[in-house]
């Protein structure tokens, strides 16, 4: 996955102990020292995600984690914060602060790096929604998401319906949402709840130990609550089994003996984020029924795909990072339609389009941009990780033929070009003059023979 993670610790050893675990865990590190040095490198640096110690000369963590959550431009990068002993008030203190969770020293690896893991995924998610409705902004096709501070609604799942209840009383006087004990069949059932909960908190071990993972992955997968916040509940000493949670798709995950008010501190943070990724969703969905998708793919079409690119572009630059521009074109796409008619064409075109979609990453964005061509951007990608994108892709296509009504099965391939655009310079990046040189690099893939990649010079 990688990505930059800000340390934040007066005192070098620390900060050196934790630069050596995660870069051997594949994640870019910058150090802080002081909060004043903190919020300049947030600012400057865009990190993915803060590590940031309790104890500072210049000003408490709580206070910096306060001061990152009310700047706009860090207040989206998600704080771990880091104490000397277990202190339940630092604890609070720290949720109330806005940090997502606070581990104490000497830290756990194994367990920090799944909650590192869970948070970089949730801010990726969150990060590629909020560029695609700005695109939807951009081009007018998209209303202000309404804001909705209701009450939400708690599913309370566990393996006995008295632990659950015990869950409700204990919650009901820190929270202003309505919990809703459920059993797990009721809380699997597409009839069983008249209502899917927006967030689910579970036991970690429904009837037998392990039940709790196994039911946190179904509700995952489901379409009805794959969206919903999932909170597991598990001793503080089940460590193998947290990191395994977080992994599968865990928002959190809460100690068993966690005082109520932490719990519901909790609950509440997988509600706002939930509700966030929903106005977004929702406000993406209502600007691509407008005019943004095309009808026989269910791709994006040329409208959107480019003022996105450059709306990744923008925040390649940013950030520092590089992304990937691919042009796939059908090999020979005339003849099928000469050959088969326009019918079976289009069959065709769905299907490429189908398996180019579902072998790339939520995060990265293919489109319709031609008749037979397709725009796949590549986000937070270096060279080596693109290429062999490509070519996987082309093989995907390439290796099975595509099932049509007027044929047995069609051999199908594609040509690609490829072009990178960095934006570790701090230059800006013009998207037209990437997309220029990936057209002339798939321009070539198709004078030399077609069903290859092709690089431009400027990518290799």
């Amino acid at each position: 996955m990688g990505g930059k993670i800000l340390i934040v610790d007066d005192v070098a050893t620390n900060r050196i102990v934790l630069k050596v675990k995660l870069t051997s865990a594949y994640y870019d590190t910058i150090q802080a020292s002081t909060a004043a040095e903190a919020l300049r490198l947030a600012a400057s640096e865009h990190p993915d995600l803060i590590l940031l110690d309790i104890t500072l000369p210049d000003m408490s963590g709580f206070e910096l984690c306060r001061e990152l959550k009310a700047q706009p431009s860090t207040a989206d990068i998600p704080v771990v914060m880091i104490a000397t002993h277990d202190d339940q008030a630092a604890r609070l203190e720290g949720l109330r602060a806005g940090a997502a969770d606070i581990y104490t020293k000497p830290i756990d690896e194994l367990v920090l790096l799944a909650r590192i893991r869970s948070l970089l995924r949730a801010r990726e998610t969150q990060e590629q929604l909020g560029l695609r409705d700005s695109t939807c902004r951009d081009l007018g096709l998209a209303d202000p998401p309404a804001i909705f501070n209701g009450p939400g609604l708690i599913g309370l799942v566990a393996g006995q319906v008295e632990v659950a209840l015990h869950w409700k009383r204990m919650l009901q006087p820190y929270l202003h949402d309505r919990l809703l004990v459920l059993d797990r069949d009721a809380a699997m059932s597409e009839q069983g709840c008249a209502e899917v909960p927006d967030v689910f908190m579970v036991a970690g071990d429904i009837g037998r130990p392990g039940d709790g993972l196994r039911f946190l992955s179904e509700l995952r997968s489901r379409p009805t609550t794959r969206h919903a916040g999932l909170c597991l509940v598990l001793p503080a000493e089940a460590r193998e089994n947290t990191a395994t949670a977080l992994d599968l798709g865990a928002g959190d995950v809460i100690a068993s003996r966690a005082e109520p008010e932490e719990m519901a501190l909790r609950l509440t943070a997988q509600l706002r984020a939930k509700r966030q990724a929903d106005q977004l969703r929702s406000t993406l969905a209502d600007g691509l029924r407008l005019a943004m998708i095309d009808p026989l793919t269910g791709l994006y079409n040329r409208r959107y795909g480019l003022p996105h690119l450059a709306r990744i572009a923008e925040r390649a630059t940013t950030v520092g990072r590089s992304f990937a521009v691919l042009l796939v074109d059908i090999d020979r796409f005339k003849s099928v339609n000469d050959t088969w008619g326009h019918a079976t064409g289009d069959q065709v075109l769905a299907e490429v389009a189908r398996r180019l979609q579902t072998n790339v990453r939520p995060s990265d964005m293919v489109a319709r941009i031609g008749g037979e061509e397709f725009l796949i951007s590549l986000t937070d990608c270096n060279f080596e990780a693109a290429h062999a994108t490509a070519e996987r892709l082309r093989r995907i296509i390439g290796d099975e033929p595509v099932q049509v009504r007027e044929a047995a099965g069609l051999n199908v391939t594609i040509s690609i070009g490829l072009a990178m655009g960095d934006g570790s310079h701090g230059v800006r990046l013009e998207v037209d003059d990437i997309v220029a040189r990936a057209d002339q690099a798939l321009l070539a893939a198709k004078s030399e023979g077609r069903n290859q990649v092709t690089v431009h010079r400027s990518a290799a």
